[in-house]
């Protein structure tokens, strides 16, 4: 299972984003977020949704054995375990390994599902 998005729909309204960011951290922060939303511009209201689809190469990468997977069959990343030394953000393949200068381990989507009750555009499902 993964985290779908159909772009085409996304508005850019970052609510998606806001949810993973309370999930994950307790906090209303988009830069916390384990999903990303690219602009492109000048093309107004065009967005990318770029979400993890839990290819495991973050897993392979990683030389402390940090990353494993949940309830939900998703990859997360051990902070406990984790040394910080970036390989799993370096080689994801779709970019969605994220960093924050508040924490010092890397985090990724552990597939709540809390993007999509939110996602008043239908973008967003697990499959």
């Amino acid at each position: 299972m993964h985290l779908h998005a159909d772009s085409a729909r996304c508005s850019g309204c970052r609510a998606c984003q806001l949810a993973c960011s309370f999930h994950l951290f307790g906090e209303n922060n988009p830069k916390k977020a384990a999903i990303g939303i690219i602009p492109h511009f000048p093309k107004p209201g065009t967005f990318e949704v770029k979400t993890c689809k839990q290819c495991g190469t973050c897993a392979e990468v990683c030389p402390a054995e940090a990353i494993h997977k949940n309830e939900r069959d998703a990859y997360y990343i051990n902070s406990e375990e984790c040394i910080a030394c970036e390989a799993c953000v370096e080689e994801c393949p779709e970019g969605v390994i994220f960093l924050h200068a508040d924490y010092e381990t890397p985090f990724e989507c552990d597939l709540c599902g809390d993007c999509i009750e939110v996602c008043g555009m239908k973008v967003l499902w697990i499959e």
